[in-house]
């Protein structure tokens, strides 16, 4: 379970030559910490007279934050199993025409499902700015730049977690489902990208009053 490991410990992994956890890993791990961030500026908003009237809002938003956090822990792990067999995939004999064959239908097949936990990591990393976004906006004022680190820090792992598909698409034979899943991926980033973009925005404009 590489989710249980220490940081120190999955730092070094990281940097190693294991194959997992990579890129796809290390997103999963930042989208955990970003929506923490913002679950973080929750947590100091509940309770406070100053934002009672937002109180039953800000507690749902903290329990979709504790499911996200859980999820986002959970696709690390998914993520290095999603990714061996297409390693094992590559080590396939590919001396005959039948073997050569059987290597190419089997990297096929792996590099879509290797796409399907990044796609999920981009899906939650979308669904974590969108609650952050509502945190900074009506959570504690003392605790909005964290709301800031929080959406900027999701919006890194989304883009990290791109590179994951588009590395898997490149070499498909399928192109046409391969821009398929280029083309949802683009534009789930760039519309979540945006929305990351304008809580820093008005976090940063926030700050500077």
């Amino acid at each position: 379970m590489i989710s249980q490991k220490t940081l120190p410990d999955f730092v070094e992994v990281l940097a190693s030559k294991e194959a997992v956890p990579g890129g796809g890993g290390a997103a999963a791990l930042c989208g955990a910490i970003g929506i923490a961030l913002g679950n973080m500026v929750g947590s100091l908003t509940v309770g406070k007279k100053k934002y009672a009237d937002v109180e039953n809002e800000i507690i749902e938003l903290k329990a979709k934050s504790d499911a996200l956090q859980k999820r986002f822990l959970e696709l690390i792990d998914e993520d290095a199993a999603g990714f061996e067999p297409l390693s094992k995939a590559y080590g396939l004999p590919s001396e005959t025409d039948e073997e050569k064959a059987h290597k190419k239908l089997v990297l096929e097949q792996c590099s879509k499902d290797a796409c399907k936990v990044p796609m999920e990591i981009i899906e939650c990393c979308a669904q974590a700015i969108d609650i952050i976004a509502e945190f900074a906006a009506k959570g504690s004022a003392l605790a909005v730049s964290d709301a800031g680190c929080g959406a900027a820090i999701c919006k890194g792992a989304m883009f990290a977690a791109s590179l994951n598909i588009f590395i898997n698409t490149k070499g498909m034979e399928d192109r046409e489902y391969a821009q398929q899943l280029n083309e949802k991926t683009l534009t789930m980033i760039h519309e979540a990208g945006n929305k990351a973009d304008d809580i820093f925005g008005m976090v940063y404009n926030k700050l500077q009053k």
